[in-house]
């Protein structure tokens, strides 16, 4: 069973472009928050951002400024909108949703409790 679906992906030039989604089914869409993390080659899975069921937004340091994720609930779609690209940013990058059977159970901070991942979609970022 297909929980979440990335799109988006692809390869651009530094300093352009690119919007990334996810289409997450109903079970887990918005139960306690929607995320996206990146995994570049060599280097272990980190957070890049998350929306949690209040609306609430992080970013990690490294993306302020250039990334910004937003939500449609009607389509359970996340999103993010990564501008600015940097060569460094080139990842495999990963919808994730934190969910939890009892939504009394979802904490404000989600990072490190994403528990559903998407397969992935590659993001290439070239001089």
């Amino acid at each position: 069973q297909v929980q979440l679906v990335e799109s988006g992906g692809g390869s651009v030039q530094a300093g352009g472009s690119l919007k990334l989604s996810c289409a997450a089914s109903r079970r887990i869409f918005n139960n306690c928050a929607m995320g996206w993390y990146r995994q570049a080659p060599g280097k272990e899975r980190e957070f890049v951002s998350f929306i949690n069921k209040d609306g609430m937004v992080k970013y990690a340091d490294s993306v302020k400024g250039r990334f910004t994720i937003s939500q449609d609930n009607e389509q359970r779609t996340v999103y993010l909108e990564m501008n600015s690209l940097k060569i460094e940013d080139t990842a495999v990058y990963y919808c994730a949703a934190d969910f939890r059977i009892a939504r009394s159970d979802c904490y404000s901070e989600s990072r490190g409790r994403f528990n559903y991942w998407g397969q992935g979609t590659q993001v290439t970022v070239s001089s």
